[in-house]
């Protein structure tokens, strides 16, 4: 097998060589080069990801691909600074055991039925993921899983890819639900009534496909669980109850449920205050974040610095800032108008094949690259489709599906897959190969994307 370092530069060579022969100038396949070199260090290596970002930001300055503004145009600071003001809340809710409080009241009344627990555990995955991020709802959901099939002695991989293919999912039905989706409302100036509007409906529809095809492709899994299950003595306690945990009981959970709903209630009235106020789209989006995360850190004073210290994902988001901003390079030399027309091209000006060539290259790239690398690269293509006078309406929720569903495919194809393998392995508890993952990935991704582009298409007349 290729070495990595060796394999890189042959990519790199490839990349180079391909766009040089697209009717492109020498800016545009440098510029093309340079963010390819950004993309494929980051996949190839992905712990030095930001170094990747950093360096590839460097020389599309350095070689005038890039100037200031547009770098800072492109940075993305209006999501980041959302998502700042998101982890500070989740990690406030979090230290206060919410989410163990909320999960551990519902799994009670579960039982000891295979096929209903399966269930449950894909529902609250897809809401916890809508309702907060994927990575709060698969780190929560994934502890759950190993804690129980831990109790049952049997394999936890199964379990954990059907509740990380429902975190997915779940993740698009509204702004706060992945990343992906905050990139594109911000973008597309999209509102998260918007979301509920489009958005949830299919993602619901999507779970509703991806939960029977998970109990018929993992039945063999599920009834060995019930026989586990079976020879269990008394019900299973599904969160553990460490000493601290059976203390906090004992508190009141009123302020952290009065700051979880009222937030979602803020973030879903956000459109209608606007109008009110006379406020220019989505400028409450990111000001619900700032005043809910302002309020927990007034109410943990204590240790508010150590919180945003610890609760906010810097390196993350540090990265984000800098791919978002290597985009811009594309959008300012110039290439992104030119893929554009060449996917018009290939549609033969006619706006549903576009549609439908548009979708499966975004779920494509979404599966092998990650979905937030796909997305930013492509919002810009979308916003020229708008300059050519095309309705890029319905584009943005094909692209937010794409990322979504499609990202059910791979190991990569999002962060809830990254982080809940993490997981599985840091605990010893076995080992996913692509090979593993690939076949079930197939199984639902496919069909829920399928369903996801042909239920867009439906109710394109309706959309404005």
């Amino acid at each position: 097998m290729i070495k990595k370092q060796y394999l890189y530069p042959v990519i790199l060579a490839a990349i180079a060589f391909t766009v040089s022969f697209a009717g492109l100038n020498a800016a545009q396949v440098a510029s093309v080069t340079i963010f390819a070199s950004l993309i494929v260090g980051t996949l190839l290596f992905w712990r030095f990801r930001l170094a990747f970002a950093l360096v590839g930001i460097a020389a599309m300055l350095g070689l005038g691909l890039l100037d200031t503004k547009t770098m800072i145009e492109f940075a993305g600071f209006d999501m980041i600074l959302f998502l700042v003001g998101m982890m500070i809340v989740v990690g406030f809710l979090e230290e206060k055991k919410f989410f163990e409080h909320l999960l551990a009241k519902i799994m009670r009344g579960v039982g000891n039925n295979p096929v209903k627990l399966v269930i449950v555990l894909m529902l609250m995955s897809a809401l916890f993921a809508a309702l907060v991020d994927e990575v709060t709802s698969i780190l929560f959901m994934t502890a759950t899983v190993l804690h129980l099939t831990g109790k049952l002695r049997i394999s936890a991989i199964p379990l954990v890819m059907m509740t990380v293919f429902a975190t997915n999912i779940g993740s698009s039905a509204t702004v706060v639900g992945n990343p992906v989706g905050v990139l594109i409302a911000m973008r597309a100036e999209l509102t998260f009534m918007e979301f509920l509007r489009w958005a949830t409906p299919i993602a619901i529809a999507g779970l509703g496909v991806a939960i029977p095809l998970c109990l018929l492709y993992f039945r063999k899994y599920i009834r060995s669980m019930g026989e586990a299950l079976v020879g269990q003595k008394g019900d299973i306690v599904l969160v553990e109850e460490s000493s601290d945990q059976v203390s906090v009981k004992k508190q009141s959970f009123r302020i952290p449920w009065v700051i979880f709903i009222g937030t979602i209630a803020a973030l879903v009235a956000h459109s209608p205050l606007e109008e009110a106020l006379g406020l220019g789209k989505n400028v409450l989006l990111p000001g619900v974040a700032f005043a809910a995360a302002g309020i927990v850190l007034f109410l943990n004073h204590s240790n508010a610095r150590e919180m945003v210290e610890r609760r906010v994902d810097w390196w993350t988001l540090a990265f984000f800032i800098f791919l978002f901003a290597s985009v811009g390079t594309m959008k300012m030399l110039g290439v992104t108008t030119v893929l554009a027309e060449g996917l018009v091209d290939l549609s033969g000006g006619d706006e549903t094949n576009l549609f439908f060539i548009f979708v499966p290259i975004t779920s494509i790239l979404s599966a092998l690259m990650d979905n937030v690398l796909a997305v930013a690269t492509f919002i810009p293509v979308v916003h020229e489709f708008g300059a050519m006078g095309i309705d890029n309406y319905p584009f943005w929720w094909g692209m937010l599906f794409s990322g979504t569903f499609f990202g059910n495919l791979t190991l990569i194809g999002s962060t809830a897959n990254i982080v809940a393998i993490g997981m599985l392995e840091r605990r010893k508890r076995g080992h996913i190969t692509l090979k593993e993952w690939i076949k079930p990935g197939a199984v639902i991704s496919v069909p829920t994307m399928a369903l996801a582009a042909i239920l867009v298409f439906l109710q394109m007349p309706m959309m404005p």
